[in-house]
């Protein structure tokens, strides 16, 4: 073999090798989320650094927050794009695990998660939650006149003008009523809704609507999210939060939810983004930036806007919540519009 030749076959050999390294460098991971960018874009890019692993984040538009990057999912369900989806819920996620496209992962990292918020399939693990809470004017209300339970809107010696609700046809709102419905079964469940119509509670159009009408005074209390609520504490409005009926079924604890997507292009990598979210430090620093509010692990923190300490949550199968959205729909409909 002459020295050119042997010259150009190592030329060769080191082209392929040095390639080699650079695509190892370059080992990536695709997520989707719905958690909202200036939370979720230090956590990944961290997740980076620690790892050398490059994160190509896609995330939810406000517009079609959730929902979106779901049905992104399921459009590519021959050739998905993505490795990992977390959401700030859990109905959506619980739609892909039925569509089968999730891949079951048991992370080391939520070991210490109670099961209620874990698949039983390992397809999803949630954690970081939000509550249904209720939020009350402290200039309306004395401390010992303060409500404690979803059933003091049913009291007839509060008055009905002076509460509200978000429309039950949508958003947390309807998952919590379903929510009621698994609990409580369905009977009682839609009975619940059938009062506050009949006792002329405010029906609004939204979350913060109803946190606005607290602050505002228009209204005594009403139900709401904590990340509405927080919102009200943290700006020194004359509110308190107050978690419900803690001394029987709980509140509902709506938690963030991680999944492994099915057949994506990274699995390994997704699986080491998975773990990275789960563990209790990114838990920890989710509730501590205000994305999120209710520990499901115990952890030794406290909320910027309320305390987490010992809270009841409703001990409910979520995929039977999600199972019960479609006929609470519908039963809304036909109680608040029809």
């Amino acid at each position: 073999m002459n020295r050119v030749l042997q010259v150009i076959i190592l030329v060769i050999i080191l082209s392929i090798v040095l390639n080699g390294c650079k695509v190892n460098s370059q080992e990536e991971v695709v997520i989707y989320t719905s958690v909202d960018q200036i939370f979720a874009e230090d956590i990944l890019e961290d997740f980076e650094d620690e790892t050398g692993i490059k994160v190509k984040p896609i995330f939810d538009v406000e517009a079609t927050k959730t929902v979106g990057l779901a049905n992104r999912i399921i459009s590519e369900k021959n050739k998905p794009q993505a490795d990992v989806y977390w959401s700030g819920e859990f109905v959506m996620t619980i739609l892909l695990a039925k569509e089968e496209l999730l891949e079951p992962y048991a992370s080391p990292s939520a070991k210490d998660i109670p099961s209620i918020y874990k698949d039983p399939n390992n397809l999803w693990t949630g954690y970081a939650g939000r509550a249904r809470i209720i939020l009350v004017n402290t200039d309306l209300v004395k401390p010992e006149d303060y409500p404690n339970s979803i059933y003091d809107f049913l009291d007839t010696n509060r008055d009905p003008d002076k509460m509200a609700i978000a429309q039950p046809m949508f958003g947390t709102t309807m998952t919590h009523a379903a929510a009621l419905y698994a609990c409580l079964g369905e009977k009682e469940g839609r009975t619940f809704f059938e009062k506050i119509k009949d006792r002329g509670v405010k029906v609004v159009e939204g979350n913060s609507v109803v946190r606005d009408m607290v602050v505002n005074g228009q209204i005594a209390f009403g139900l709401t999210d904590t990340d509405d609520a927080c919102i009200a504490v943290k700006k020194g409005e004359p509110v308190a939060i107050i978690v419900p009926d803690q001394d029987n079924m709980g509140a509902l604890v709506i938690p963030n939810t991680v999944a492994l997507i099915k057949d994506g292009p990274n699995p390994e990598a997704g699986k080491m983004l998975m773990d990275y979210l789960l563990s209790e430090k990114m838990e920890k620093t989710l509730i501590e930036a205000g994305w999120s509010h209710i520990p499901v692990r115990p952890i030794d923190l406290r909320s910027v806007c309320m305390s987490t300490e010992e809270i009841l949550p409703m001990h409910i199968d979520f995929a039977k919540i999600y199972n019960y959205r479609d006929q609470v729909n519908q039963d809304m409909t036909e109680i608040f519009v029809k």
